[in-house]
């Protein structure tokens, strides 16, 4: 999602050969999916080697920070597929860095663009610490409390998707973007300061280090059996409304990639619906394909913990013309230079 800023390069199954090298596709992909010994990614990636022959290279970065190395790339690509979360594949396509491509089973994939297609659905979460509050804050006015500061620590918008999504969700629920920021320099009487990684607060959190942060569903249930005193949590507005930012992992094809049909058979590879029906089980993550239902206790979970709680999504296209400004006015009503 997104937060990591480390760089991960793992080469997956990989076919050797004494003559020739073995074809690879290289993947560049925000952190999330990854994440665990058994993931999705390490299941589809071995099971696509096995059915094509093509290796995986995999480079993990911030979901912003994959789309800077492409900028840098530009004039020799070095990846063939990109996987990030909105705003940031919009700016990838805005840039011209993903090359058109329509997957196969489009037609079943919502906001699916012809330049990149959803790969698998996720919403914005908050956590708290379950040993030292007996309940999550309730709204975004309890948040502003005192017994919060130093305690509490969201990811920075611009270079993680997951911090992004804070400040676009306060926009939404504050009613307007005057009012969220006005709310965001309240909050950072609280804030303990940036972080790069929305994933390495979860740690924080379960060891009462911190006793509010920002994550997403997928990455939170999945860390959740890792850290027990974790707890998923979104605070409601002035209506008592508690709503959550959808904020789908997102795939598209590099533009003069080095292998650029093997990265289109590993597009279609993860879009379709074998593939599809085993990402909550595995990842907790939801299925884009209208057109299969998985039965896993994960997928059954994830619905009932957003019970109640109303999914929306922006115009992603208005948002990524406008982040620039918005990261620079984050930045100078935080203090966060």
């Amino acid at each position: 999602m997104k937060g990591s800023v480390r760089m991960l390069v793992a080469t997956l199954a990989l076919a050797t050969s004494p003559v020739w090298a073995a074809p690879v596709v290289t993947v560049y992909s925000a952190d999330g999916l990854h994440d665990g010994d058994n993931s999705w990614y390490q299941q589809q990636f071995a099971a696509f080697t096995r059915a094509t022959g093509i290796s995986v290279q995999y480079v993990e970065g911030g979901s912003g920070a994959i789309v800077e190395r492409l900028v840098k790339e530009r004039s020799n690509p070095q990846a063939d597929v990109l996987i990030t979360v909105p705003p940031f594949i919009q700016r990838a396509d805005s840039q011209q860095l993903l090359a058109p491509f329509t997957p196969q089973g489009a037609d079943q994939i919502p906001e699916a663009t012809g330049h990149y297609t959803p790969l698998v659905n996720n919403y914005l979460s908050f956590i708290y610490n379950r040993q030292h509050l007996s309940q999550p804050p309730a709204t975004w006015q309890a948040l502003l409390d005192s017994q919060f500061r130093n305690k509490l620590q969201y990811s920075t918008p611009g270079q993680a998707g997951d911090g992004t999504a804070v400040m676009l969700q306060v926009f939404n629920s504050l009613g307007s973007k005057d009012a969220g920021f006005a709310y965001l320099a309240q909050l950072q009487k609280n804030n303990v300061g940036p972080s790069a990684s929305t994933g390495k607060l979860t740690a924080l959190v379960n060891k009462g280090e911190l006793y509010i942060a920002n994550g997403d569903v997928q990455m939170n249930l999945s860390q959740m059996q890792r850290n027990p005193n974790v707890g998923i949590f979104w605070p409601a507005d002035s209506h008592g409304q508690r709503s959550a930012l959808a904020l789908p992992y997102v795939i598209g094809l590099v533009a003069n990639g080095p292998e650029s049909d093997n990265g289109k058979k590993l597009i279609n590879f993860l879009l379709d619906k074998p593939a599809q029906m085993q990402v909550s089980a595995l990842s907790w993550g939801l299925p884009v394909r209208g057109d299969i239902t998985p039965t896993d206790d994960h997928y059954r979970q994830a619905h009932q913990l957003m019970a109640g709680v109303t999914p929306w999504s922006p115009d992603w296209n208005a948002v990524a013309t406008t982040l620039a400004a918005d990261i620079a006015r984050w930045r100078s009503v935080t203090g966060e230079e």
